[in-house]
């Protein structure tokens, strides 16, 4: 069932509800008024019979027996029935319609006034009393008019809700339809988007009701997957340029090797250069495959306690083995007491790709391969900062140095894909940190990582 449709029936459901309430009160109210209007003349001529026949001034049985036959009487099928205190009945209009019990009579002179009904025929019984005795008189009759009128009201009633109800739903329908009319517009639009066509934006309106708020929303939607789309296709785009680069060189040298003589030299030259190449583009492999790792699924890397004071001097120790000359001073700024707190939450392999990375950038753009270390412990986290003295990155380069495959102009005699720092910083993002950089001619780079204990 469409939205149309279902908000249609559900405001024709509660407008008819509503109608149909006000009609049964309307009816009901009417239906007590016809009643105690009717039992008002009914007592009216209760009295009036008993004060005729019984009063002060009265007229004989017989003679008020022949005004009633002769329809002198305003009621339809009207009956009076008097019963004097041994509960004998000394009148009777001689209709017989009533069949008076003692329980009656007695409630009657109990209560002074009781209210009966019979099928159609409404029946009043009151005392009367005079100076002598006291009647208990009993005055019935059918409302014959009164039902004609109260059966046209709810014929008038019954129509009107349905008249109503159908008005309703048309109406329901038609401002259900314009309600939901950008709606539609959305959906067409919507489908008009794909992947080679996410510049189309949604037409957000005033900015001021619902709709416009899900085009806005959807819009930034829109941007974000348009800019995720450019940065893969540009991924995708660098990643096979960098990877067609070595192994077109291994391929080359390989071809070369094939077609020379015999040399074990030359042969031993040419494998030490392809194994170069394979080294280069394993790295280049690894870099690729762990930046796509981490920016797959953040929800599958899992966290445990670690201490990052041990981490530092793990790496630092596996870059001195794998780079001799290398020379990393680390300095711990609360010194090396025991009681230093360098511990928080995180991926211990994730955190060692960044530890690493950081230091063997700085030992690869130093001129003397050395790089200062600087870790300080604080309230809420850790604070990490790499220094050396190779030569600046240029500040309007400064924004790009963490795109993947975008290096400075720093770097072109350093060998390197672009990978790293893009790596890095997807890492530290993960770990809800910050990375910031500083380059200048005087104080050369300096990386600064803070990482909070918890998150």
């Amino acid at each position: 069932m469409t939205i149309r449709a279902r908000l249609t029936l559900l405001f024709t459901a509660l407008v008819s509800t509503l109608l149909g309430v006000f009609c049964v009160v309307i009816y009901g109210a009417g239906e007590v008024y016809r009643r105690e209007e009717y039992h008002e003349r009914l007592r009216a001529e209760a009295l009036a019979s008993a004060e005729l026949l019984f009063g002060k001034e009265t007229i004989s049985p017989d003679l008020y027996k022949l005004l009633d036959k002769n329809h002198m009487t305003v009621l339809n099928e009207e009956e009076i029935i008097i019963y004097n205190y041994l509960n004998q009945k000394v009148y009777e209009s001689g209709t017989d319609y009533l069949n008076v019990t003692k329980e009656i009579l007695d409630r009657v002179r109990l209560e002074k006034e009781v209210r009966l009904r019979e099928g159609p025929r409404e029946i009043v019984g009151v005392l009367f009393t005079d100076r002598f005795n006291h009647f208990v008189v009993f005055a019935s009759a059918i409302d014959k008019y009164g039902f004609a009128k109260q059966r046209n009201l709810g014929l008038v009633l019954g129509a009107g809700w349905l008249l109503a109800t159908g008005v309703v739903f048309a109406a329901g329908r038609f401002f259900a339809g314009k309600s939901l009319e950008p709606i539609a517009r959305i959906v067409g639009r919507i489908d008009a988007i794909t992947a080679s066509r996410l510049d189309l934006r949604l037409d957000e309106g005033n900015g001021r009701d619902e709709i416009a708020q899900l085009s806005g929303r959807f819009n930034r939607m829109l941007d974000r997957l348009e800019e995720s789309f450019r940065a893969q296709r540009s991924f995708v785009s660098y990643a096979s340029h960098e990877l067609r680069t070595p192994l077109t060189a291994i391929t080359g040298q390989i071809e070369v090797a094939l077609l020379s003589e015999d040399d074990a030299d030359e042969l031993r030259a040419t494998l030490r250069s392809i194994l170069d190449d394979a080294r280069q583009l394993n790295r280049l492999t690894n870099g690729l495959l762990s930046l796509a790792d981490v920016s797959r699924d953040e929800s599958a890397v899992t966290f445990a306690p670690l201490y990052f004071d041990e981490l530092l001097w793990q790496v630092r120790s596996e870059l001195l083995r794998v780079q001799a000359a290398c020379t990393v001073r680390v300095q711990l700024a609360d010194g090396e007491e025991a009681d230093v707190d360098f511990g928080l939450s995180g991926n211990e392999p994730l955190l060692r790709v960044v530890a690493f990375n950081l230091l063997e950038n700085a030992c690869k753009f130093s001129p003397d391969h050395a790089v200062d270390v600087r870790l300080a412990a604080q309230a809420e986290g850790i604070e990490l900062r790499v220094h050396n003295f190779g030569p600046p990155i240029p500040p309007d380069e400064l924004p790009n140095i963490f795109i993947p495959f975008q290096r400075g102009s720093n770097a072109h005699r350093v060998p390197g894909h672009g990978i790293g720092l893009p790596l890095i910083e997807r890492i530290v993002r993960l770990h809800r940190g910050k990375l910031a950089v500083e380059s200048t001619e005087a104080d050369g780079t300096t990386f600064t990582l803070t990482l909070p204990r918890q998150f």
